[in-house]
């Protein structure tokens, strides 16, 4: 289980390996451009979520539990930006087949 951490001081977002690596590529992607967003998760404590305005200026953390890099899926990827890009922010979609 991997972990991102959000500002200083920081929130602890956990997350699969796989799915952080992927949320990575696409929030790294949107912030290379300049472009803020929303991005909403579960809370990972069994109820509700939370949701934060991610912009470059704030600190932003990605740790990895294992040491090899998850290969990404480019389907997967699309379909998180679509999703980042949309109304409603990022959200963590399922894996497409």
């Amino acid at each position: 289980m991997g972990m991102l951490t959000y500002g200083s001081p920081g929130t602890d977002l956990h997350f699969d390996d796989r799915l952080l690596a992927h949320l990575q590529a696409v929030i790294t992607a949107k912030l290379r451009r300049d472009e803020k967003f929303g991005f909403t998760c579960s809370a990972g404590d069994g109820g509700g979520y939370v949701s934060v305005w991610v912009h470059p200026a704030i600190p932003l953390v990605f740790r990895f539990d294992g040491a090899e890099r998850p290969t990404l899926n480019r389907a997967w990827i699309e379909a998180l930006m679509q999703s980042a890009n949309s109304g409603g922010g990022l959200s963590a979609v399922a894996e497409p087949a």
